[in-house]
Parts: structure tokens; sequence; C-alpha cells
């Protein structure tokens, strides 16, 4: 169990971490590698970056003529750049344990560097912007041919509908009753956080249920 209260490794007595937090405490013990994934303009740029303790690395280009009539921007207004390889970041939750956080493209062309990506990978994040529902039909089915535990996180954005309940979602998405979702503001680190807690503590159930007795 990976609680909220423990999320902070500077909470370890005498172990915090360097002022730029470019390296571990001493104390981490194990590194678990996650993917966020998403469709085209969800937040999976955004959390990573709200949440990493280290300056993310981003492979964000502007967007050209050239994708007009291929990504769709219906409801991004103000959307100039798209991840065109990889975001990565990094969250120490416990002084035991650490998050390595990969996020990949959302457009359809890129979904063969997900192979790449998602080996490894002990669970996924995956992103969802209720205003494109539809939009994430065919990320949830990617990750079903892959077979990794994954938890939905809700972005909210600001004309985000709110009346939409986790029940009512769970039937659009087609999503198993243990598949958490959780509501998520993409731009603040506590949020990103916790969605990031879900996702692992899910996994370890996952994998504990899976342990031969």
């Amino acid at each position: 169990m990976v609680s909220a209260s423990s999320a902070d490794p500077r909470l370890a007595p005498g172990r915090a971490l360097p002022p730029d937090g470019r390296y571990l405490p001493d104390t981490v013990e194990r590194a678990v590698k996650l993917l966020v994934v998403g469709a085209f303009g969800v937040g999976k740029t955004t959390l990573i970056g709200s949440v990493s303790e280290i300056t993310p690395l981003r492979t964000e280009e502007v967007m050209t003529e050239e994708s007009a009539g291929v990504d769709d921007l219906a409801g991004l207004a103000g959307k100039t750049t798209t991840t065109v390889a990889m975001d990565f970041g990094r969250i120490t939750l416990n002084p035991g344990l650490v998050l390595y956080l990969f996020g990949t493209p959302g457009q359809r062309r890129f979904w063969d560097l997900w192979e790449g990506l998602a080996e490894g990978a002990l669970g996924v994040l995956v992103m969802v912007d209720t205003r494109r529902l539809e939009d994430s039909f065919e990320v949830l089915e990617q990750l079903e041919l892959r077979g990794l535990p994954f938890a939905v996180a809700v972005n909210h954005f600001p004309d985000t509908p709110r009346h939409h309940t986790v029940d009512d979602l769970r039937r659009a998405l087609d999503l198993l009753d243990e598949t958490p979702v959780v509501m998520c503001d993409a731009r603040r680190r506590r949020a990103s956080r916790d969605a990031l807690i879900t996702l692992v503590e899910y996994v370890s159930a996952t994998a504990a249920q899976e342990v031969p007795r």
C-alpha cells in the first residue's frame, strides 16, 4: 500500500533530496516503470511535467499546416505543440519507491512507438478527456492487446462537464468493475501524484492476486 502521506521522500529523517532533485535518496529499493497514455491533447505532457521531481524530458514539436486535417483540434483551442516521441519524468513516491514515467504520443501514426515504450512497464495511467470521450476507445483497445493493468484518470479542463459520475464513465468506456477511475487536474502536482498512487496500488494488488499459492 502506498499512502499519500508517505509520498514525499523528504519525510524520511535525514534522507532529503538535494535541492535540484537530480539524485535519488539511498533508501530507494525499487524502481517501477509506468506508462502515461491517452488520446491526442488529453494532458499527458502536462501531468508528467506537474509531478516530475526532475526537469522532464519532452519531445514536443510545433504543429504546422502539415497536421491540418490529420490532428483534430476540436476543443483544443490554443494547442500549438504535440509530442512526437515520448515524455519522461520521475517521482519518488516514498523513501523506498521511485516511479519512472513514460508518456506516449496520442496520435495513431505514432502508436508504433508504444511497443518499445511498453517494454518493462508494470502499469498504465490512461488519461481521458470527457469532452472527447470517443477518442479514448481505440487507446483502451491498444491496452487490452498488451494486457497491462491500468487505471483511468479523467482530466478536468476549464470547460469539462461536471455532471458525469464514475459509474457513467465506467459504462461509457466499458471498463471492468475493478479498474480504478479517478478525477484529476493534470496541472496540479498533488492531483497528478494521487492518480499515480491509485495506479501503483492497483498494480500491486493485481500482482498479489496473480502470485501462485
